[in-house]
């Protein structure tokens, strides 16, 4: 196996780990806000919906972080990620042009993200995680 295709795997892993760790930690960190937020956009029981995100976040950011039942949490932060972005950037009902533009950013980022996860609930978390030690190597 060559050095990318043992390191990469992990690389990939640990920046979509950070991506969703951060993000728990700073919605969690201004809850008041996003609870404001997802109010605005029509959400039902915010603070219920933003608990369970942060949850979410944190569990599936965990087990990609030490590649712990990686396909598991990936599938369940692509879940997550695409429900969250059609509910939360829902840019196709914007009527300007300039705040569609920049929520489409949102969600085409969403997006390569969910495409991100994908890839490790098929291709697994790499040689380089909890997953692959003993003798299961399930990758």
């Amino acid at each position: 196996m060559s050095f990318s295709e043992t390191i990469s795997p992990l690389i990939g892993r640990l920046a979509l780990a950070w991506f969703f760790l951060s993000e728990a930690w700073t919605r969690g960190a201004n809850w008041d806000a996003n609870v404001s937020l997802m109010s605005f956009a029509n959400m039902p029981a915010p603070p219920v919906l933003l608990a369970l995100a942060l949850i979410v976040m944190a569990i599936g950011g965990l087990s990609l972080l030490l590649g712990f039942h990686a396909r598991h949490g990936a599938i369940l932060l692509f879940g997550f990620t695409v429900a969250a972005s059609i509910l939360m950037h829902d840019y196709w009902n914007l009527k300007e042009a300039a705040a569609r533009a920049d929520v489409y950013e949102l969600f085409a980022r969403d997006v390569a993200i969910a495409g991100g996860l994908l890839l490790v609930v098929g291709m697994g978390a790499g040689p380089m995680a909890l997953d692959n030690t003993g003798n299961k190597k399930r990758r």
